[in-house]
């Protein structure tokens, strides 16, 4: 019985001191992540700011240097816009900057049909440097004009 108890506190000592090990070598991977953290802030640390609509018209009429962003397809456009907007379709907003948009600290204001792409398409240009770019939403929350363009 003797030898029994004491190979059971062999196997429990046992199993205790690799569990510390294993725990220890754990900690030591987890640390190396800390390491690469400041360069995900920095990439963090490009914005936009997402306003709503009414903010938005507001700024339309009150700024004179701006640009209204349709982040929407031609065709989505083209069945009707916000007037003077230009249309950049979301998904050619890549790592170079839009020839359109050649200005970086220009008052950009962003907007697709619903929110989705036009929040994709401000963090794309925050990225890509733009510095002063609004989000406001999607069109079928404007109240204000819109016009079409002919087919």
């Amino acid at each position: 019985m003797n030898s029994i108890i004491k190979r059971t506190a062999l196997l429990l000592t046992a199993i205790l001191f690799l569990t510390a090990v294993l725990c220890g070598c754990t900690a030591r991977e987890q640390s190396a992540p800390d390491s690469a953290a400041p360069s995900v802030a920095v990439r963090e640390s490009a914005s936009y700011t997402q306003i709503d609509t009414a903010q938005a018209a507001r700024l339309i009429e009150t700024e004179k240097d701006y640009i209204i962003l349709d982040v929407r397809t031609e065709q989505e456009y083209k069945a009707g816009h916000i007037p003077n907007a230009v249309c950049i379709p979301n998904e050619t907003i890549t790592d170079k900057e839009p020839p359109e948009l050649s200005d970086k600290d220009q008052l950009i204001l962003v907007y697709c049909r619903s929110g989705r792409r036009s929040k994709e398409a401000a963090q794309k240009l925050a990225d890509l440097g733009y510095t002063n770019v609004k989000e406001f939403g999607g069109i079928i929350d404007w109240t204000g004009e819109t016009v079409t363009e002919p087919e």
